[in-house]
């Protein structure tokens, strides 16, 4: 059975902008500390949306604000965007990692876009949402620490 929340998401295309930012991510995978293809990508989405957003958190992080009408809570959800150092070995993939030797293995690609699906429902009903919503776009989970230096950059 259906919830009213997921005939919501599906009428509003956002089910939709979820499933193409997992293939173009999947597709244009970024390394740890090098994730400035995927930045950028999530920042022109988020602008198609109308979601303020700040980048050069953590270097190639970016934090996105979604405040709702009233007073409320501050929650953050998180995404990491890093790919690994991996040759992508399933031809038969539609959407396989076009970057030789580098690829999503290990989900982040699914994370980010559902990260930005769940910003595109959130944006959807702030005019109703008590708080603030913020996404977190962490670069470097598979090496360098990003969520603590995300941390030391104030996306909290």
């Amino acid at each position: 059975m259906e919830s009213a929340i997921f005939n919501e998401i599906k009428n509003l295309g956002i089910d939709a902008l979820a499933v193409e930012a997992r293939h173009h991510i999947h597709q244009n995978p970024d390394l740890s500390e090098h994730e400035e293809n995927t930045r950028d990508y999530i920042a022109r989405k988020l602008t198609e949306l109308g979601i303020p957003y700040e980048t050069g958190v953590a270097d190639t992080g970016l934090v996105a604000v979604i405040t709702g009408n009233t007073e409320g809570p501050v929650i953050a959800i998180r995404a990491d965007m890093d790919a690994l150092p991996i040759q992508e070995e399933n031809p038969d993939l539609a959407c396989r990692s076009r970057k030789e030797g580098v690829m999503h293995a290990c989900g982040h690609d699914i994370h980010t876009a559902v990260l930005l699906g769940a910003g595109a429902y959130f944006q959807s009903i702030r005019e109703t949402l008590p708080g603030t919503v913020k996404l977190l776009f962490q670069p470097a989970e598979e090496s360098i620490g990003g969520a603590q230096r995300m941390i030391d950059d104030g996306c909290l």
